[in-house]
């Protein structure tokens, strides 16, 4: 008998970095991060996904670095809370 599937999250997929990580990457990781998590998000909408897009997409998607203060990330601790 086939199983329910739970339907995933843009966190189920999404890889956050502490403020400290974050701080460690050059310019071409963030901009790969950044491309990578927004490919994320779209095929999560091309899947059905109808939630809005996530504070660290915008973010990243205006060129702006995810954090509002060291240690947090947009909608999101980085401890995953």
């Amino acid at each position: 008998m086939p199983q329910a599937q739970e339907s995933l999250t843009f966190h189920d997929v999404a890889v956050d970095f502490t403020w400290e990580e974050w701080q460690l990457l050059d310019p071409d990781q963030k901009d790969l991060y950044r491309d990578v998590m927004l490919e994320n998000y779209s095929h999560l909408v091309s899947l059905g996904y109808e939630a809005s897009k996530p504070d660290t997409l915008s973010k990243l998607d205006h060129g702006e670095a995810p954090w509002t203060m060291a240690g947090e990330i947009h909608g999101r601790t980085h401890s995953g809370e």
